[in-house]
């Protein structure tokens, strides 16, 4: 059985890759962000899928703590973390999607997650993760024996809830323009884009409260999910908006609807209906009934969608 001790001792070898900006700090980081996420009850088995908490927890540890060069690559530690040791034993194993195997580092981590269903550690050393008093040892033990020169700002940064995170939401909550440097404005890369991807429809759903914008159903299971999704005005390729001021609220119907140009929004933000559908007017779901109705708006002025955007589909998408 593997012990504290020796899950320690492990922690202080962990092996390191070498480049011209010294070593590696990628494995590391991705045990922090790990005892982070159970901790914060994210992760609640021993299964750890990539996801956007997953990956956004780690660029802002990255950010946090490392004062090198290297690029914040998550998809190399997720793989290469697999060739250390623990008493003779793998520390951590990937589980391929059925039909899938993983033979080399998967750079993308877009395919990456499509090719594997989760991770695991040892299952000894993940069940000392289930302990608070071995958490704080091994959060310790790494700050201090690969990040003494960062461990001060990190902790502090991680006690106020500053850094990347809460950056990033300001800026798609439209409520503060966040550093270029921290959330990647200016050359956005496939990892960032992921983690924007996935907070998106999570601000939009926070805006709107979980509410169609323009059908009003809101339905909320005992699970806390929904039926609500998030909708880009301007699609994101060819925008780059992800802010929610880009975005609406709308139940599924609704949000195909809208992207097919079926239906859209006049500057009195009321509801455009396509006069080129065929419909049962009668029936007490149809388009038709939403015509020249007014949107619910999210609360806050700063969340309200973006006009110009709202005529750009009008001009381009809406089949009017």
């Amino acid at each position: 059985m593997i012990d504290a001790q020796s899950s320690i001792k492990k922690l202080k070898s962990i092996r390191q890759g070498t480049s011209k900006y010294g070593n590696a700090p990628h494995k590391l980081i991705l045990i922090l962000t790990i005892i982070e996420l159970v901790e914060n009850g994210h992760f609640s088995k021993n299964e750890f899928c990539i996801d956007t908490d997953f990956v956004a927890y780690f660029r802002e540890n990255w950010m946090l703590l490392v004062d090198t060069s290297h690029s914040p690559d998550f998809t190399q530690p997720f793989y290469y973390l697999q060739n250390e040791k623990l008493e003779g034993e793998s520390l951590w194993e990937l589980h391929p999607n059925l039909g899938f195997s993983i033979t080399s580092h998967i750079r993308s981590i877009n395919v990456l997650k499509e090719v594997v269903n989760y991770a695991s550690f040892q299952e000894d050393f993940y069940n000392l993760l289930q302990q608070p008093e071995f958490r704080n040892i091994a959060r310790t033990t790494i700050l201090d024996t690969y990040f003494a020169n960062t461990k001060k700002q990190f902790i502090i940064a991680k006690y106020s809830g500053q850094g990347y995170i809460n950056d990033l939401e300001n800026y798609l909550l439209n409520e503060k323009e966040a550093p270029a440097y921290k959330i990647g404005i200016n050359s956005i890369d496939e990892e960032e884009i992921f983690v924007r991807s996935g907070l998106f429809p999570r601000l939009i759903r926070k805006v709107y409260s979980s509410t169609c914008c323009m059908s009003g159903m809101k339905i909320i299971t005992n699970y806390g999910s929904d039926l609500i999704e998030a909708a880009h005005i301007i699609p994101f390729s060819l925008s780059r908006d992800d802010k929610v001021t880009n975005g609406l609220a709308f139940c599924p119907n609704l949000h195909t609807a809208f992207d097919r140009g079926l239906v859209s929004i006049d500057d009195d933000l009321r509801v455009l209906v396509s006069p080129i559908i065929s419909e049962n007017t009668e029936h007490p779901y149809s388009l038709a009934q939403l015509n020249r109705k007014k949107i619910m708006m999210p609360f806050g002025a700063k969340h309200y969608p973006n006009i110009d955007n709202i005529r750009w589909h009008r001009d381009n998408i809406f089949k009017g």
